[in-house]
C-alpha cells in the first residue's frame, strides 16, 4: 500500500465520513474553502504577504488517489474500544465504489500567485464525503509549500537581482525536501543543489565540492592547493573552489588563485570561489580586493551558511560601508555576489508553519448555497460564510490595493461605488469610486473530476510571482513590519456574516 495514497489523512476524516454515510448526508453538496488566518511571523521581522504553491502537485494526487483493495483491507482492520470493526461493510463498499474524488470541483488561486490571510486560496464542491476526505491531503501541501515559497521569495527580497540557488535538502524533513525544492524555486530561488527535482523541473543542477574534498587530500598528504587542483583538472569549466576550510585569506585564496592562474594559461575561465563561515561581508570585499589584483574581476563569490533574508541585508548593508575603505566597488562587489541559502529556507526559520485550515462554508439545500458559519470567541476565526467570489482590486497607480470577498450571486462592478468593509470591524469601511479602482477575479477552475491543465512550467509559475510581488505597495514588500494587506467583504457579504453571527449567538 501506497503510503501516500488516499490513506495519507487522519483518521477523524473517515469518521466523520463514516458519520455522513449513516445519516444519507454523504452525496449531499457541500462547499469548503481552503485559507490561512496569518502572514508567517519570523520573530524579528513579518511577511506581509505569502506565495501560493502546492496546487499543481496536489490536482495530480488526487487524479492517482484511490479507495482500492489494500486500503480497504487496512481499513478493515481497525478496532473500536469494544473491539469490534470500527469501520461497517456497507460504508467500506461504498468507499471502494467511489474511488477517489471524481465527484469533485476545485476553484483555486493560480499556483505562483500572492495571497493574502482569509481569503480563499481553493474552493472544493462537491459530495459532503468527498469534499470531507480531502482536507487533510490538501492542507499538507498547500500549507507547507506556501511557507517555503515565502520564505524564498523573501529571501529573493533581499537579495535583489543576484543569483540565490537552494541549498537545504540535507536539511529538510525527508521526502518534504522535494516540495521544499519546488516551493523554493517557485519563490524566488534561481537554481538548486538538488539533482532529481532540479531535473525534473527543467533546470541544471548547480554545485561545487565539500570541506571533506580538501580535507581528504590533507589526510592523505597532499596540501590544500593540489585539492584545488584536482577538481580544476576534473571540472575546468565549472571550477568553483570552498575558500575556509584551513584559512579563507590566507590560504585557500592565494591557493585558489594559483589554480585560477592554470585554467587561464590553459584557456579556460575559473567560474568562482564560496565562502561558508566567517564574516561573509568582510571576507567577500577582501577576497573581491585580491582577485581583482590577480586579474579575476568577473570571478563570482558565493556566500553561503546560515544565510536568510535578514542576514543577506546585513551583508549587503555591511559591504556598502566598508567596501570603499578598502578601495572595492562596492556595487560592482554586489553584482558578482551569489547567495547559497539553505536550512533557514527549507524549514522556514522561524515561522516553521502556515496555519492552513478548510473550513465548511456552504451546503446545497433545494437547489440553493446554505450559508455554512463557525462562531468563536477570536475575531479572526470567525467565518466568512456562503458561495463567494474572490477579487483583487487594483489602484489608480495600477498597484494592489485590496483583495475583495463577494457573495457568488451578487455583481461587483467597476463603474459603480464599491464600498470595502473591514471582516470584523464594523467601524472600518472605505468606498471607492467608479474609474478609480479595476477588479480581477482570482479563482480559476482547476479540478472537475480530474485536472483541466497538465502541470505548468516553472517558469510560468515564477514569472506570476514577479508579476504580483511587483504591484504590491512597497510598505506590504518589507521585511520587517511591513505594512497590513488590506482583505475585505462587499457590503451584502458582511450583512450576511452579521446576520448569521446574531442567529447562532441569539
Amino acid at each position: 500500500m501506497d503510503p501516500f495514497g488516499i490513506l495519507y489523512t487522519d483518521l477523524y476524516q473517515l469518521t466523520m465520513g463514516q458519520v455522513y454515510f449513516r445519516m444519507g448526508l454523504h452525496e449531499k453538496e457541500a462547499l469548503f474553502e481552503a485559507f490561512y488566518r496569518r502572514n508567517p511571523d519570523y520573530g524579528a521581522h513579518q511577511a506581509g504577504y505569502t506565495v501560493f504553491a502546492g496546487l499543481d502537485p496536489l490536482l495530480s494526487w488526487m487524479e492517482e488517489a484511490r479507495f482500492g483493495e489494500e486500503e480497504i483491507a487496512a481499513l478493515r482492520s481497525l478496532k473500536s474500544r469494544s473491539g469490534k470493526p470500527l469501520f461497517a461493510e456497507d460504508y467500506l463498499r461504498y468507499l471502494k465504489a467511489m474511488g477517489g474524488f471524481s465527484g469533485l470541483t476545485l476553484r483555486a488561486l493560480p499556483e505562483g500567485r500572492v495571497a493574502h490571510p482569509q481569503v480563499p486560496l481553493v474552493s472544493v464542491e462537491g459530495p459532503l464525503l468527498q469534499a470531507q476526505l480531502l482536507e487533510t491531503a490538501l492542507l499538507n501541501r498547500l500549507n507547507y509549500e506556501t511557507l517555503i515559497a515565502t520564505k524564498a521569495s523573501r529571501v529573493r527580497e533581499a537579495a535583489g537581482e543576484a543569483v540565490v540557488l537552494e541549498f537545504g535538502l540535507r536539511r529538510a524533513p525527508a521526502k518534504g525536501g522535494e516540495s521544499a525544492t519546488r516551493a523554493s524555486l517557485i519563490g524566488g530561488a534561481n537554481r538548486s543543489s538538488a539533482v532529481s527535482l532540479s531535473h525534473l523541473l527543467g533546470l541544471p543542477a548547480s554545485g561545487t565540492h565539500a570541506h571533506s574534498l580538501v580535507q581528504a587530500f590533507m589526510a592523505l598528504g597532499y596540501s590544500e592547493e593540489d585539492a584545488f587542483r584536482a577538481f580544476a583538472e576534473v571540472f575546468p569549466d565549472d571550477t568553483i573552489l570552498l575558500l575556509d576550510t584551513v584559512d579563507t585569506l590566507h590560504s585557500g585564496l592565494p591557493h585558489a588563485i594559483r589554480v585560477f592562474e592554470e585554467l587561464r594559461r590553459k584557456g579556460h575561465r575559473p567560474v568562482g570561489v564560496r565562502i561558508d563561515s566567517g564574516d561573509l561581508a568582510h571576507l567577500a570585499i577582501q577576497v573581491a580586493r585580491e582577485l581583482d589584483k590577480a586579474g579575476f574581476p568577473e570571478v563570482l563569490i558565493v556566500l553561503s551558511g546560515d544565510l536568510d533574508e535578514l542576514v543577506i541585508w546585513q551583508i549587503k548593508s555591511q559591504v556598502l560601508e566598508e567596501a570603499p575603505r578598502y578601495g572595492v566597488d562596492p556595487d560592482r562587489l554586489l553584482k558578482r555576489l551569489v547567495y547559497g541559502v539553505g536550512t533557514r529556507m527549507v524549514v522556514s526559520w522561524g515561522a516553521p508553519a502556515l496555519g492552513g485550515v478548510y473550513k465548511l462554508v456552504a451546503v446545497r439545500e433545494n437547489g440553493t448555497w446554505a450559508p455554512a458559519m463557525k462562531v468563536s470567541n477570536s475575531l479572526e476565526k470567525v467565518l466568512n460564510p456562503g458561495h463567494k467570489r474572490v477579487y483583487r482590486v487594483y489602484d489608480e497607480r495600477g498597484l494592489a490595493t485590496a483583495d475583495l470577498l463577494a457573495l457568488a450571486e451578487e455583481e461587483v462592478r467597476e463603474d459603480a461605488p464599491l464600498t470595502l468593509r473591514h471582516p470584523t470591524d464594523p467601524t472600518k469601511r472605505r468606498t471607492l469610486r467608479p474609474g478609480s479602482f479595476r477588479l480581477e477575479p482570482l479563482l480559476e477552475e482547476v479540478y472537475r473530476g480530474r485536472r483541466l491543465f497538465p502541470p505548468l512550467p516553472l517558469e510560468e509559475l515564477r514569472k506570476r510571482r514577479d508579476r504580483d510581488v511587483a504591484l504590491l505597495d512597497p510598505g506590504v514588500r518589507r521585511l520587517v513590519n511591513p505594512h497590513v494587506y488590506h482583505v475585505s467583504l462587499t457590503e451584502r457579504l458582511f450583512a450576511l456574516k452579521e446576520e448569521l453571527v446574531r442567529r447562532l449567538e441569539g
